[in-house]
């Protein structure tokens, strides 16, 4: 199991964790914190065993782990999550026309880097069926114009409550999911943007990038949130540009830096890595 602790700074802190998950038997694995002194506040990633949910009692064994942590948070006024390993969480992909982040993910899945589950695939358009069916991923079309926005985005949430989604992986989907829909779903969605942000939001960043004639150009993966392209982000990285380079040059190699700063965050928030602070993250390593 994995928990995500999250408080005020105080002394103790790790002490008590640690002996409360000591005292239930638990062997900690690894653990991480970090401290923001501006803020004055503590975050913590503990990775542990505990050999009495592998037993007969299971219900129990987690009833009283739960009762532990929850004992230890009352006292600190901790925020905590605690994921269990042996339950993959379930990961929806909605993509439209260009599949390069959509591939990467799904070969990621299948070599074992991504460790969950994808049940299903949603799209505006036809054009990745195919890479749907060569992956054995039902594909749902479901297109969007100003007059059907609302009714589809029903249809998107019914699916995902189908499917029991645990985590929507924005992959080049090229549409503004509405305030009504983060606020239905009420669970992380991951955006990829295409630009080193807060440099360049909003639409056709590539064709900002060379209007400005940046040096550097970027991707960004964030989660989404009502404030677009303004969500907590969690992962970053870029590549050099010139003057040599054309908008069709930058759109080539921008997409390299898309596919593997999307994975990377999708891979951090499966593995319980992200904890959410002030429309910040911590990410631990």
């Amino acid at each position: 199991a994995t928990l995500l602790v999250s408080c005020d700074d105080c002394p103790g802190l790790v002490a008590a964790l640690s002996q409360a998950l000591y005292g239930q038997g638990a062997n900690l694995l690894h653990a991480d914190q970090h401290t923001d002194s501006g803020a004055g506040k503590f975050f913590q990633r503990i990775r542990f065993d505990d050999p009495e949910l592998a037993g007969p009692d299971r219900a129990g064994a987690e009833s009283r782990l739960q009762a532990t942590i929850r004992a230890v948070s009352a006292r600190y006024g901790m925020k905590w999550q605690l994921h269990f390993e042996e339950k993959p969480k379930r990961v929806a992909i909605f993509v439209s026309k260009t599949n390069h982040c959509l591939y990467d993910l799904l070969l990621r899945h299948q070599a074992g880097e991504l460790r969950c589950e994808i049940p299903l695939i949603v799209s505006n358009h036809p054009d990745q069926a195919e890479v749907a069916e060569q992956f054995g991923i039902p594909y749902h079309v479901l297109p969007i114009t100003p007059d059907t926005r609302v009714e589809q985005e029903a249809q998107q949430r019914a699916l995902l409550a189908d499917e029991a989604v645990d985590l929507v992986v924005l992959a080049r989907y090229m549409q503004v999911l509405s305030g009504d829909f983060l606020d239905r779903f009420a669970r992380p969605v991951i955006n990829i943007h295409h630009s080193f942000l807060p440099a360049f939001s909003g639409g056709r960043p590539y064709h900002q990038a060379y209007e400005r004639g940046v040096k550097l150009i970027g991707a960004t993966a964030h989660y989404a949130t009502r404030d677009l392209d303004e969500g907590p982000i969690i992962a970053q990285d870029a590549i050099r540009a010139s003057h040599r380079h054309s908008v069709a040059d930058l759109v080539r190699k921008g997409r390299d830096v898309e596919r593997t700063t999307l994975s990377r965050a999708v891979r951090c928030h499966l593995e319980n890595r992200v904890l959410v602070h002030a429309n910040k993250t911590v990410v631990f390593e």
